[in-house]
Parts: C-alpha cells; structure tokens; sequence
C-alpha cells in the first residue's frame, strides 16, 4: 500500500466532541474541546488542552476546577455552538438551552443534558505553545439514571455518543467487538449439555 508523507499535524481521529463546563451554577460557561483524553487510571486523570485566548482558560486557570460533559447526537448543534462563540459575550447555557446543575465535588457546574460528566480538579499546567494543557484528576463521575442497567452496569449504547473528526461531526455507530474478545478462549461444550440437545 503506497503511503504519502505530510508534515507533522493534528490528524488523530476520532476524538470527543466534550462539552467542558467551568464558572459556577450562577454563572456557568462552556466551550467545546477536541483535545482530551484518559491519561492514567489510579488515580483516574484526564486533560483538556486549552488555547490562552480562550474566556474558559482563565476561568478554569483561576478555578482550578473543570466538568467534561460527553455529547450526544442531541448535543451536536450545542456542541458546535459552544466551540464557535465566546462565553465572554454570549451566554452559552442560555442559547443552547442547557441546564447547569451542581457537581458534587467541584463548583463548575454540569450539563443536565449530557449523558456522563467527569467532574475534574487541575494538579498541573503545561504551557504546550497554542494550547495550555491542563492535567486534572477525575474527582466525582456523574451518570444519567436512564443508561444504567438493572445489574448495575453503565450502558451508553442508546445514548448517540458524538464524536469529532477532522471538522465533522459523527454518531456512535455499530459494536464491532470488545475489550480482550480477540485473545478469550472459548469455552469447552459441556458433554452434559450436549447430549440432552
């Protein structure tokens, strides 16, 4: 397979399309941000990359606290929105119609709408060049009631997860497979079972 090389760029895809929250209840805002991840699992900690001219930058700066909220296909014009406009001018809660709700271990609020939102205290800042990273541990998850299963597990399938892809949006598509499926054993047929069919 030919291959063309192009310089260095942003070309990882997919990526979320999260709609991370930062202000308070009273006077929330939001932005739309690419450029996060899970970086490490105990502590559980994430990061949102964040340009310095960006309104969010200083509030989360000053704050220290930020909620990433996961978008769905419900979100999609939201998320677009809160990506293009300036919580310094626009009231982003309002246009979009979200609804901030508390957290439960920070004071930037959450998105009522959102099916998952990762509560988040920042632990270090890392000057980048565009962008200024902000490394946080995940301190409170909140999850929609109507995603978790009577066994108790958290099942995002009907939710419409979105993502983000080179300047397009996309909806969460078919199950291909699971975590470890291409290395489980299969299990021996029970000789017992077996002859009853």
């Amino acid at each position: 397979m030919a291959k063309q090389v192009w310089k260095a760029s942003t070309l990882l895809s997919p990526l979320p399309a999260a709609l991370v929250t930062c202000g308070t209840v009273e006077e929330p805002n939001v932005l739309t941000v690419a450029w996060t991840g899970i970086i490490n699992s105990s502590p559980a900690m994430t990061y949102v990359s964040i340009r310095p001219e960006r309104w969010s930058h200083h509030l989360i700066a000053e704050s220290g606290e930020f909620v990433i909220n996961v978008t769905t296909d419900e979100l999609v014009r939201a998320a677009d929105f809160c990506g293009v406009r300036s919580g310094k001018d626009t009231d982003k809660f309002a246009e979009m119609k979200l609804t901030a709700l508390p957290a439960s271990k920070v004071k930037a609020p959450l998105i009522a709408q959102s099916p998952v939102s990762l509560e988040c205290k920042v632990t270090e800042v890392k000057h980048l060049g565009s962008h200024d990273m902000f490394i946080a541990e995940i301190v409170a998850v909140q999850v929609d009631d109507k995603y978790i299963q009577e066994d108790g597990k958290l099942d995002l399938r009907k939710a419409g997860i979105m993502f983000y892809s080179h300047g397009e949006y996309f909806a969460q598509g078919k199950k291909i497979g699971q975590m470890g499926y291409s290395v489980k054993k299969k299990r021996p047929k029970n000789p017992k079972t077996a002859k009853k069919k």
